[in-house]
């Protein structure tokens, strides 16, 4: 079998297990599993570190699946490549009580970085990582010691990026200079309801490149080269994160579905299936089927995520003896342990006093910042009033990663499912802060935090509202 050959039963074999998987279950999205299978192939055989049998190594490379409704692109990719994900979790795709929900879901399946939940949360969950990346490589590493040292990836579509949030994260993305973050967008110009177009006319990558990111088109979603020399393309951009934009077919292989959004929301059907199948050269039975040869290529990720880790492991041990100061640390944030002595000055306050809960806050986490070098965070432009600055850190600015004070502007929607991606990241400790009224903007990180259970500390202020004899009035609180 030719390297082109085994290329193309890889792919396949992504495509079918996905249709396969969602025609059993008679539910869920086909179409974008087997458009984008390629461009995910690429990205997950030739440059994705990591190490199937260890999914939390903290030096792996972040993948984020933001359109997550095509979950079955990222089980069959997790299935195939040696992750706790047998099988019989494929086969119960859908269903109640399996590994493999309709949108993937963190911590429950190994290998799933984030609850990417509504559309445009998983791309401001990649910015969050690549800030969290930057900021422990600024503030751990040392000449000749490169511990933190990865990229975050994230595959999107039309309705990531029609989504505000992902308007939001993008814009900081692209200010702040975070040149490890790679977005593949899968442009199928095809939604649920129907074409695209319909709502949606823009230049995606020229809107990217006035956010300040580094841009690239593919015009052939199954040009394997081109999608190589597009990745490697952003990987050479230190300064800007990049978008790689790569037209695809939703539903390629279908005869009758391919390219339309009858192939997007609901199993192609056994007919359709079966044509497919047959256009692409794939065997009718059994459903579900991975050819040896394919398994095996996948599987050589096992090899090579164990090797890099071993790498990286001496790397490690080396810096820890060195920096034991910064191990210590290290080991905390890792754990989620508290310094000691954070809490040594905490400040305390009488019953019949009448601070300010801003301020009783504000006084608080000036305490314990200067204690908890793992604490970040930041505020939507409000610091002054929500009293949310961590004090004597600087700020975390484009060439000043070490900073510890996030300034999200006015982006609240873009601010919550950034801290959850710093969590989801691990290492840190996050919070962030806004008016209450504002908070509702961010309620689905909010649920999504609950869901995964995040560490994500939240800083809500408002003026509460008494009724006067002239009628009401504001006490701030």
């Amino acid at each position: 079998m030719t390297a082109v050959d085994l290329d193309t039963l890889c792919i396949n074999t992504i495509r079918f297990l996905a249709a396969d998987a969602v025609q059993k279950a008679k539910s869920g999205h086909p179409g974008m599993p087997m458009g984008a299978a390629p461009m995910a192939y690429v990205l997950w055989t030739r440059f994705l570190r990591h190490n199937p049998a260890d999914p939390t190594w903290p030096d792996r490379d972040r993948f984020v699946l933001s359109a997550g409704h095509a979950s079955m692109l990222l089980y069959a990719l997790l299935h195939l490549t040696g992750y706790d994900l047998p099988m019989r979790e494929i086969e119960r795709f859908r269903q109640w009580g399996s590994r493999t929900p309709g949108h993937p879901e963190f911590p429950l399946t190994p290998g799933v970085e984030a609850t990417t939940g509504p559309l445009g949360q998983g791309v401001a969950n990649a910015v969050g990582m690549a800030v969290a990346e930057r900021h422990l490589a600024a503030r751990v590493n040392r000449p000749g010691h490169a511990i933190v040292d990865h990229h975050t990836y994230a595959i999107c579509s039309d309705g990531d990026l029609l989504e505000g949030v992902a308007a939001e994260a993008a814009s900081l993305a692209g200010h702040l200079g975070l040149g490890r973050l790679v977005l593949l967008y899968d442009d199928n110009q095809v939604s649920l309801a129907g074409k695209a177009a319909l709502s949606f006319s823009e230049d995606v990558p020229r809107r990217f490149e006035g956010y300040g990111w580094h841009t690239q088109v593919v015009p052939d979603g199954n040009d394997l080269e081109a999608i190589e020399k597009a990745i490697r393309g952003a990987l050479a951009e230190p300064e800007r994160p990049s978008l790689i934009s790569v037209r695809t077919v939703i539903g390629y292989g279908a005869p009758k579905k391919a390219g339309t959004h009858e192939a997007h929301g609901e199993p192609l059907g056994e007919e359709e299936l079966r044509g497919a199948k047959q256009a692409l050269g794939w065997p009718l039975t059994p459903p579900l089927h991975v050819p040896d040869a394919a398994r095996a290529r996948f599987r050589e990720a096992l090899a090579r995520g164990a090797r890099w880790q071993a790498e990286w492991q001496a790397r490690f041990d080396a810096w820890a003896q060195a920096h034991a100061d910064l191990a210590g640390q290290w080991r905390d944030g890792q754990t989620g342990g508290l310094t000691p002595g954070w809490d040594a000055a905490l400040p305390t306050f009488a019953p019949d006093t009448e601070t300010a809960t801003r301020d009783a806050s504000g006084a608080t986490l000036a305490a314990v910042s200067p204690r908890l070098p793992a604490l970040i965070g930041g505020d939507a432009d409000l610091a002054p009033s929500t009293k949310t600055l961590v004090k004597g850190a600087g700020s975390f600015l484009e060439g000043s990663y070490e900073g510890r004070h996030l300034h999200f502007g006015v982006r609240e929607h873009g601010m919550g499912g950034i801290c959850n991606g710093i969590a989801y990241h691990g290492g840190l400790i996050v919070f962030c802060g806004t008016f209450f009224n504002f908070s509702d903007y961010m309620r689905p990180a909010v649920r999504l935090a609950a869901l995964s259970e995040l560490p994500v500390i939240y800083v809500w202020t408002h003026d509460s509202i008494a009724l006067g004899e002239d009628g009401p009035t504001h006490q701030p609180v």
